[in-house]
């Protein structure tokens, strides 16, 4: 099987010619069976099987993770590789990509995949009203071309060399064309496992598909079943007594109470994922960069690392590029904690004093609450006057984020720079959680986007990690680390995907009882 990794897709550009096939290695004795129990976060009772509304572990490892499939896949190591696609070729420009799509597949119910249903499933995130936040995605494609049964063609209006990565997005699931509403009531997808039973917030259960297109090399339990958890403490005891086999997102307070137990170990990886707290920058005071900027220099962001994340994780520098980039600036000069700075710019904003609100939850990442209180005693000696408003965990998403002008908030990341600015820093996406807009960042986005020189991209992406850092409304504190925990009852590969929490949140695909 041939693999493309990041590094080396980024590298070649979109020079013609096939840049990756498909396929997954059969690990040797693998063992076969058994029902894999996963207690998750990030479940609300607003969810569904509507990919354009996914933005957290629950429905990602349950959709993508089990019941459908994208075009792409991010492996466990980072490479790129093909699951409805089989390869893709393109145009030298990075503007034209031919897709090869794999024959002989089915949907839950039946009906055989092909180019229509790819079509259909992207325009659903360009829809009229549609609130997707793969819309940037679809929307950079001018034209979307059938070529044959089993052949899409895609213009896109520049060129981009990331683009087959981008087909791996969460979002982008591929559903059964003229079915679609039926496929999103039912979750009917090409996946690895079938729906079984469904209740939004509290349980998702299936079971592994017979005669499945990716054969014995992938999902290796008969059933899976994920229970809706989305207390730290309650998901620790649910693997402590059995009633699951694996947890994310572990409270680091109590890791020496998992790693005490000779049933249970511990999965770390270093990946992309970073704690936020974002600031709407169209609404004052957050409009003001003085403001911003005091706020920057007011939070002591080792102080945080080492009490939230009790090392787990490093410093960062209010730009969302992190260690698992290729274009990560680590040399940056780093933001400190200082208090005559953040004085200074309130100055500048011809204040002594600022009074203002920080809405949080630990729904929004495990020890945000703390870590909001130690922003507020952090900040206060510069007359930077910190009200933590505690909001509840369900609903978080939908009534707080993107909604109150300074909260808190997290992002995975994205294996790609241009990948993790068009979701999250691209002007009017639909994840800009601070409606930021700067001219500069956003002619370096669109020039490096089209870019195949790595040496002039890593220029570009420096400057622009530069401008996020200086100007931008996101407070960025710390990158921090995927800790996990499992039942030595599952078997894992050695090598775990740092893309989301749990194993690119594929371990139904990956994992198997041990």
């Amino acid at each position: 099987m041939t693999r493309i990794s990041r590094r080396g897709l980024l590298t070649t550009g979109a020079a013609a010619g096939v840049l990756a096939a498909s396929g997954l290695p059969l690990r040797a004795q693998t063992k076969r069976g058994g029902r894999l129990r996963a207690g998750l976060n990030g479940a609300n009772t607003s969810d569904s099987w509507d990919g354009r509304t996914h933005s957290d572990l629950y429905m990602i490892a349950s959709a993508q993770g089990a019941v459908f499939d994208s075009l792409t896949e991010v492996a466990a190591d980072g490479s790129l590789v093909g699951e409805l696609a089989t390869d893709w070729e393109a145009t030298p420009d990075a503007k034209t990509w031919t897709f090869n799509l794999r024959q002989g597949v089915t949907f839950h119910n039946g009906k055989p995949f092909g180019a229509d249903d790819v079509i259909e499933s992207l325009q659903l995130h360009v829809a009229e009203g549609a609130k997707s936040a793969a819309k940037p995605i679809v929307s950079a494609i001018q034209e979307m071309k059938k070529t044959g049964e089993h052949q899409v063609q895609f213009t896109l209006a520049a060129g981009n060399a990331d683009f087959p990565y981008l087909m791996s997005d969460y979002h982008l699931l591929m559903y059964p064309a003229g079915q679609i509403e039926e496929a999103i009531a039912n979750g009917i997808g090409t996946g690895l496992y079938a729906v079984t039973s469904f209740e939004p917030g509290v349980r998702m259960t299936a079971k592994r598909v017979d005669s499945h297109y990716k054969g014995d090399d992938a999902g290796f339990f008969d059933e899976i079943e994920y229970i809706a958890i989305n207390d730290s403490t309650a998901r620790m005891n649910a693997l402590l007594t059995g009633q699951v086999d694996a947890i994310n997102r572990i409270d680091f307070k109590t890791e020496a109470l998992l790693k005490a137990n000779p049933m249970v170990r511990i999965q770390e990886v270093t990946g992309n994922q970073h704690y936020t707290f974002p600031m709407l920058t169209k609404v004052a005071p957050f409009d003001d960069v003085n403001i911003r900027r005091a706020l920057k220099y007011g939070i002591n962001r080792q102080e945080l690392v080492d009490k939230i994340l009790l090392g787990h994780g490093l410093a960062a520098n209010d730009t969302p590029i992190g260690p698992a980039n290729q274009y990560f600036y680590a040399d940056m000069e780093p933001l400190t904690y200082d208090l005559d700075k953040a004085k200074f710019y309130l100055k500048e904003a011809g204040l002594t004093e600022l009074n203002i609100d920080l809405n949080v939850s630990n729904a929004a990442f495990n020890g945000a609450v703390d870590a909001a209180q130690l922003y507020q005693a952090s900040a206060k000696g510069a007359g930077i006057n910190i009200n933590v408003v505690q909001e509840p965990a369900d609903g978080y998403w939908s009534n707080v984020w993107l909604k109150k002008p300074f909260c808190a908030s997290y992002f995975s990341g994205r294996a790609t720079e241009d990948w993790m600015f068009a979701t999250a820093y691209e002007t009017g996406v639909p994840w800009n959680d601070t409606q930021w807009d700067q001219p500069r960042f956003q002619e370096l986005l669109l020039e490096a986007r089209a870019t195949l020189d790595t040496t002039k991209r890593k220029e570009m992406y420096h400057e622009m990690q530069q401008i996020l850092r200086d100007d931008g409304g996101a407070i960025i504190p710390m990158f921090a680390n995927y800790v996990q925990a499992v039942s030595n009852k599952v078997s894992s590969p050695e090598t775990v995907g740092n893309l989301w929490q749990m194993d690119n949140a594929r371990m139904a695909e990956r994992w198997s009882m041990a």
